[in-house]
């Protein structure tokens, strides 16, 4: 039978047609807004799953869904509430549309589209803000993330989201368009991208505001980076936004948050360290990514000061070092290491990051020679979440200087082990930005850490301030550093208020201070409150994942801990690892004679992953890019799962059914 429309390799129908997105820059704070066009030329109803990736430190906090002339907003629902919502709609012929977050790496989502009648047309809307990070060359970099690699799952390990992953190569069968808003007060000198773009129109001859539009053509075959740069040089700065006067009373969302962005200036000094460099030789890193990487390391071994102490290490599978402990850095030792750094392979099979990192930390450090750890990798781990919590653990005894390798590198991991390391992330995608990015990492790498690091408010009588973000644990010279604050209270006298930074760096006391105005910004919408409350999110996630292994008093804590974050989500409309958005067209309802057909979605992925020996081939590469899922028979109500789950399946992604089901090949 010949199939028209849009195909995938296996020949059967996509139901992605396109994706728009627009996004709106505001100083260093980005709005994205990404619209899916989806359509069934199909002949039965069918239910579309698309796996994609986020920013890791992106705040989701709009879905909707159109369906005609009819616009469905989703609501923020307790994860299982929200599942069981969607499955029950399904089941009964109902439209509906669910967002969920991957709960092992917060940079990857599962969009699903169900019961989508013959013929139907629906636009999918989902909106998110993000901080733009202050590259090298002070410029500031938007990534819109267009491929998302397997992730490597071994042997025994509880897959999720992440294993629902594409593992086909080639390009994908529908388009994307995308146009840039930047707005600043500051004049804007010019945009750079790695994709092509169409000429910079600038709307007002003082250039304060200005779009542009990615050329026709792009391929999905790498990541979309932004840099904005503005003329004037990053400074101080307060933005105050106002909260929603309808919000529940002492909530996050009625009353002001301020984000204050610093930018700490101080004599620079070098201090002697012990560099441990840790290289990715995973079967994923093969080709130019290994290549990049050891150019990487190799410009970062030649720039090490004389005195200091280094070691190697590569790992997969398995890791080994090049020596048993750091050796002194001289011209022998760096000798060596170079020519052992060009022999390098990526033939270390599966990417197992845990037991280096767990070896590295156990491994006594060198007295005033703090310990700087270096790591190059693609990322394309599972337990994400597992590996920051270990870097966090071992914050105190060193500094992390993260680097993502290649494209689809996992924003989660890298960014993650960066912050949670007190160090700093960089993302190398090429060759024509490596050289400052790796110097700027070295150059922080040898600052001596700042210690002791305090925040004081300064605020007129009758308001008050909680801090919304982490204690600060890092500060480097003319690297910014936001702290976001929730302002209560009505002030008696006065509209300034004022923060304070105190540290010590080398054993001499600091101070930095920002004067700002009480007035709220306008204009900002609500993405500053929305910052915030992913900030607070995530660390109370991180909270709750440190307190699951406690005894019972202490797991009794972590569930209210998580009641505290799915309120927050709820009311915030953000989304967590707990939560998730639901869309239900109740107008709709159509009877549906056997099983939906699953659809999904593909995604541009570099390679496949081998699987691993023991495990589920399924788990570790699927092998067509999309193609039908097995279809399910099912005594109603229907679960709608995918196709590798069995009845005996102990995957948490499985929804809950109470039917027995079978598997037609």
């Amino acid at each position: 039978m010949l199939k028209c429309g849009l195909l995938s390799k296996k020949n059967e129908p996509v139901p992605l047609k396109s994706i728009s997105v627009e996004v709106r820059v505001q100083d260093h704070v980005a709005t994205v807004s990404s619209t899916l066009q989806y359509v069934n030329e199909e002949e039965r109803p069918l239910e579309a799953l698309f796996v994609f990736p986020l920013p890791a430190d992106a705040a989701v906090c709009h879905f909707s869904a159109k369906i005609g002339e009819q616009e469905i907003v989703a609501e923020v629902q307790e994860r299982e509430t929200a599942r069981d919502r969607y499955d029950d709609a399904v089941s009964s012929g109902q439209q509906a549309f669910l967002l969920e977050e991957s709960e092992e790496s917060p940079d990857v989502f599962r969009l699903s589209v169900g019961c989508l009648s013959p013929g139907q047309n629906a636009a999918v809307t989902i909106i998110y803000v993000t901080e733009l990070a202050v590259q090298a060359d002070h410029s500031l970099r938007f990534c819109l993330p267009a491929v998302l690699n397997p992730r490597y799952t071994p042997a025994g390990s509880a897959a999720g989201i992440v294993s629902e992953i594409s593992s086909g190569c080639g390009s994908v069968p529908y388009t994307l368009t995308l146009s840039v808003h930047v707005s600043s007060p500051k004049p804007i000198s010019k945009l750079e991208s790695s994709c092509t773009l169409d000429p910079l129109v600038f709307l007002h001859s003082d250039h304060t505001q200005a779009t542009v539009n990615l050329s026709p053509g792009h391929m999905f075959d790498k990541d979309v980076e932004l840099f904005v740069y503005y003329q004037d040089t990053h400074q101080p700065s307060a933005i105050v936004e106002a909260g929603v006067t309808t919000a529940p009373s002492g909530s996050l969302m009625r009353h002001p948050v301020v984000m204050i962005s610093l930018y700490p200036e101080f004599p620079e000094e070098m201090t002697q360290g012990e560099f441990v460099f840790v290289m990715d030789r995973s079967g994923s890193m093969s080709n130019t990514r290994i290549e990049s990487a050891k150019d990487t390391l190799l410009l970062l071994l030649k720039s090490l000061p004389m005195g200091c102490y280094f070691n190697i290490y590569g790992f997969g599978s398995r890791f080994e070092s090049f020596y048993p402990q750091s050796v002194e850095y001289n011209q022998d030792t760096v000798d060596e290491a170079l020519k052992r750094v060009k022999e390098m392979q990526a033939d270390m099979g599966g990417t197992e990051i845990l037991q280096p990192l767990k070896h590295i930390y156990s491994r006594p450090c060198y007295p005033d020679h703090p310990r700087q750890l270096f790591i190059f990798t693609d990322g394309e781990v599972f337990n994400t979440k597992e590996v920051l919590d270990l870097v966090k653990h071992h914050a105190h005894s060193h500094r992390c200087f993260s680097f993502g390798i290649g494209e689809g590198a996992s924003t989660a991991l890298i960014t993650g082990m960066a912050r949670e390391g007190s160090g700093h992330a960089q993302f190398i995608t090429g060759t024509d930005r490596m050289q400052p990015k790796v110097m700027q990492s070295l150059r922080f790498a040898l600052q001596p850490a700042v210690v002791n690091i305090s925040v004081d408010w300064t605020l007129p009588d009758g308001i008050t301030v909680d801090t919304l973000s982490p204690p600060i644990n890092m500060l480097f010279q003319g690297q910014r550093s936001l702290i976001y604050a929730h302002l209560k209270g009505k002030s008696s006298g006065g509209s300034e208020g004022t923060v304070t930074v105190k540290y010590s760096l080398n054993d001499q006391p600091v101070t930095n201070q920002l004067h700002f105005c009480l007035k709220p910004t306008e204009k900002t919408g609500l993405a500053i409150h929305r910052l915030a409350a992913q900030i607070l999110i995530r660390s109370l996630e991180q909270e709750e994942r440190s307190g699951n292994t406690g005894n019972k008093r202490i797991k009794k804590m972590m569930k209210k801990l998580r009641k505290r974050i799915v309120k927050l989500s709820v009311q915030a409309g953000v989304s967590s690892v707990h939560t998730a958005f639901i869309a239900i067209n109740k107008d709709s309802r159509q009877t549906v004679k056997g099983p939906l057909l699953q659809r999904r979605v593909p995604i541009y992925a570099r390679r496949c992953v081998p699987p691993t020996p023991g495990s589920l081939p399924a788990r570790q590469c699927a092998a067509p890019i999309l193609g039908s899922l097995p279809v399910k028979k099912c005594a109603p109500p229907n679960p709608w799962v995918t196709a590798s789950q069995t009845i005996e399946s102990s995957d948490p992604y499985e929804r809950s059914s109470k039917t027995m089901c079978t598997t037609d090949p």
